[in-house]
């Protein structure tokens, strides 16, 4: 029993400490995101509630939390607000196997990044269930065409693994990162380059971010999948689309860039991660506000015109060299 306790104990830390980091990282990214699209278009964002509108993100989540839940005519009311609750709960446990620190690793698992790639496949069986049950043509639409772009990205989201993997002859996070330990020449964006582009394209397609957005564009399906979602349906959506980019430029950070090793040997520590982390989502949030949204055939044309074969490529070069 004490042994179970053992395990037990840190395991329920780990997930509160991912659920408060979540919370905190969807308030301060909400805001910065505004800031950032308001400099990009010449506007100042948010400006009205506290400095410089610092206020604004937190305003938004107490309008949402006593807004009324509704659930529309004909709908499934159960798939309706499962669908939600099934997108948010696979994000806490993704973030148990990234290594942020040398101390800071959730649970050790041999398998960690196969535990990511089958869990945030929960989040498009969660899609679907939204845009079916809720009873709505957009909301149908939108899911038909999340499932269609999760399926294709994941595929050389799969092959960039691999490849890694061959690398390391792991898939624990922890080994991938001690690998990269040392000067910033050991990590494996320099020997990976066309792995690191190609994961950093498919990182877009897997979280339907912007110019990849197509399961939600406002100009062609109102809000897609979550049309129906009001107060905390669609809070528990948008934060699990944050927590997601957050797990995807985690394993970015640490596939390629070192994890939470720094540039220099002996120098090394979890604000090193945070950095890279961060790095990595504002490049995603500076591609939503400077590219147009792609159209839904040349979303998976990128997919499988490109990104599948140089993925396959990528991988069956690595391998060849591996045996040599």
């Amino acid at each position: 029993m004490n042994a179970f306790l053992q395990h037990l104990i840190p395991l329920i830390i780990a997930v509160v400490a991912a659920m408060v980091w979540l919370g905190i990282n969807a308030l301060v990214w909400v805001y910065f995101e505004r800031k950032f699209a308001g400099h990009i278009q010449r506007r100042p964002g948010p400006f009205e509630v506290g400095p410089h509108g610092v206020l604004q993100p937190l305003i938004d989540g107490l309008k949402l939390m006593s807004k009324q839940l509704l659930t529309p005519d004909n709908a499934d009311p159960i798939l309706f607000w499962f669908a939600p609750i099934l997108s948010m709960i696979p994000v806490l446990l993704l973030f148990l196997p990234i290594p942020y620190g040398p101390v800071l690793t959730g649970m050790e698992i041999n398998l960690g990044l196969l535990m990511i790639l089958a869990f945030s496949s929960f989040n498009s069986l969660a899609v679907i269930l939204a845009g079916w049950a809720s009873n709505n043509k957009w909301g149908v639409l939108g899911a038909a065409r999340a499932v269609s772009q999760t399926v294709a990205y994941e595929i050389p989201l799969l092959l960039v693994v691999l490849t890694i993997s061959f690398m390391t002859g792991s898939l624990n996070l922890s080994e991938i990162t001690s690998q990269q330990a040392g000067h910033i020449g050991n990590w494996f964006i320099w020997k990976q380059p066309l792995a690191f582009i190609v994961f950093i394209i498919a990182m877009f397609g897997e979280t339907n971010r912007a110019p990849f957005d197509l399961a939600e564009a406002e100009s062609e399906l109102t809000a897609g999948f979550h049309t129906e979602y009001s107060s905390m349906g669609f809070g528990l959506f948008f934060m699990a689309e944050y927590g997601y980019m957050v797990v995807m430029c985690s394993v970015c950070a640490v596939l390629f860039l070192g994890g939470f090793h720094g540039p220099v040997p002996g120098i090394e520590g979890w604000w090193w991660m945070l950095v890279k982390v961060y790095a990595l989502l504002s490049l995603m949030v500076w591609a939503r506000w400077t590219y147009p949204r792609v159209r839904f055939d040349q979303l998976l044309n990128i997919n499988w015109k490109w990104l599948l074969p140089l993925a396959t490529f990528n991988l069956l070069a690595t391998a060849l060299i591996i045996k040599l």
